[in-house]
């Protein structure tokens, strides 16, 4: 049974720091790509980051990029999307979904997903 489970998130001041875990169970990542998508209240879910089956990584907002890494860790069966410099717009609830091989920066085509981890930036 393939499942995604998200942890890592709570509520962090602004500059802070999380690390999100995404563990893969029911399949092994050498043939999938992970994405990290976040969705705001009220706003779509877009993606963040993702990491392919080659280890390819892929931004997906430029707003992101010096703040937020992804790496995964075949051993664990884990990705990891590790976040700094927090803003309160990077509140939201974060997802990650699963799809073959290479990353794509449309929620629709990722076949399965976590069930989120909420992360709130406040002081």
């Amino acid at each position: 049974q393939v499942q995604l489970v998200e942890s890592g998130g709570g509520l962090v001041q602004p500059g802070g720091s999380l690390r999100l875990s995404c563990a893969a169970s029911g399949f092994t990542l050498d043939n999938y790509a992970i994405g990290w998508f976040r969705q705001a209240p009220g706003k779509e879910r877009e993606e963040v980051l993702c990491v392919d089956s080659s280890d390819t990584t892929s931004f997906y907002t430029d707003f992101l990029k010096g703040r937020f890494t992804i790496s995964r860790d075949k051993a664990k069966n884990t990705v990891y999307l590790q976040m700094n410099s927090l803003k309160p717009e990077d509140t939201g609830v974060y997802y990650c979904g699963r799809r073959p091989l290479y990353c794509y920066p449309d929620a629709a085509s990722y076949n399965y997903w976590g069930q989120g981890t909420q992360v709130t930036v406040s002081s």
